[in-house]
């Protein structure tokens, strides 16, 4: 039987995500934890995150959850991260006044800003909330069956702004592009939430749990 562990530290979506993958992969054996035991035998690990990314981050590393990660990343099975969780893997964050974070890729996490506009000169409202189009920007075994420009479901205020171009899986604009999709060898991640995305995000969780890692 294939396991995921869903990395539990107090800071995520987790009954939605754990549901959603129990759906999409009936008998799937969903490790909603934090022990190292629990994340370091499954075959594929997604890091959740909702709130403050100071908060997200204090709980981390308390828990020692900054090991598991990296630990798990270092393996090559397949990782996932969803919003936060997805944020929590770059350099730096501007939330909360400027907070480090896990720094397994070079990308910095950038407000949105207080004067976003649209096309027309419209004030767009942060946070961005809601469904919007997801351009992809290559191919990944995760966008299988997923056509581009499909709407993804967002909640954030904060995006990420990754620095190596050749890690970005896909872009999204709301008064600027921004990066929501990075990939690198066995890890992906998300700005978007696929678990609230309906069709196009549970056609993604059920890519990633057939995923081997490889590209």
């Amino acid at each position: 039987m294939s396991s995921i562990a869903v990395i539990d530290y107090g800071m995520g979506n987790l009954h939605s995500v754990a549901k959603a993958l129990e759906f999409v992969q009936p008998g799937v054996e969903v490790r909603v934890t934090a022990d190292p035991e629990q994340v370091r035998s499954a075959d594929r690990v997604l890091l959740p995150g909702v709130g403050a990314i100071r908060d997200c981050m204090a709980e981390i590393r308390r828990l020692g959850v900054d090991r598991e990660v990296a630990e798990a990343i270092a393996s090559g099975k397949p990782f996932l991260g969803i919003c936060v969780g997805y944020q929590a893997l770059m350099q730096h964050s501007e939330e909360n006044g400027g907070v480090d974070c896990l720094g397994q890729f070079d990308g910095q996490v950038r407000f949105f800003g207080d004067s976003l506009k649209d096309s027309a000169g419209e004030k767009l409202k942060v946070p961005h909330m809601g469904w919007n189009c997801v351009e992809q920007t290559r191919d990944h075994p995760l966008w299988a069956q997923i056509d581009n420009g499909s709407r993804f479901y967002f909640v954030h205020s904060y995006h990420v702004q990754l620095g190596q171009r050749d890690q970005v899986a896909a872009t999204c604009e709301y008064g600027t592009q921004f990066d929501v999709a990075l990939q690198h060898k066995n890890v992906f991640a998300t700005q978007f939430h696929p678990e609230k995305s309906q069709k196009a995000g549970l056609q993604l969780l059920k890519n990633f749990l057939n995923w081997d890692g490889t590209l």
